[in-house]
């Protein structure tokens, strides 16, 4: 995980963007070093968000093409798992992509609204706010616990 922090924000953004792709570990332990070793943080908070953003869009278009061999293989997400969410997505709407930042099922949303079809644009609004927003209130807390 170090070895991501030595590449500066380059190294921030791709293990944001893995975290919400193939590497199951905490991008925010990144952002946390990134604020720690003195990143700007509203920069750090940008690209992390963006970064995770790109990710969970790779995930909605897996899911959008409809392969789950795909899914499976580049995700490592087993197809079960991928119709579960699907069909528990069914009739919630874009507005639950907010939550696409959640541990566990996190990574499952993008790709549930996207076996679903869902409106891209809308999907990606909802779900940029909520990455935004989970970076900012822990990029807060790492000063916090710093001061």
């Amino acid at each position: 995980m170090l070895e991501f922090i030595e590449y500066g924000y380059w190294g921030l953004f791709l293990a944001s963007f893995l975290a919400a792709t193939i590497l199951p570990f905490s991008s925010e332990a990144i952002l946390s070093l990134c604020v720690y070793s003195g990143f700007d943080i509203s920069l750090t908070v940008a690209i992390a968000s963006l970064g995770n953003w790109l990710g969970g869009l790779t995930g909605y278009y897996l899911g959008y093409l409809g392969k789950l061999e795909r899914i499976e293989k580049w995700l490592k997400i087993k197809p079960d798992k991928a119709i579960k969410s699907k069909e528990f997505l069914r009739n919630k709407g874009n507005a639950f992509a907010f939550f696409a930042f959640l541990p566990f099922i996190g990574d499952l949303i993008p790709i549930g609204l996207g076996l679903l079809r869902t409106n891209p644009y809308w999907m990606a609004l909802f779900m940029a706010a909520g990455k935004v927003c989970r970076y900012v209130v822990w990029a807060w807390l790492t000063v916090q616990a710093l001061s």
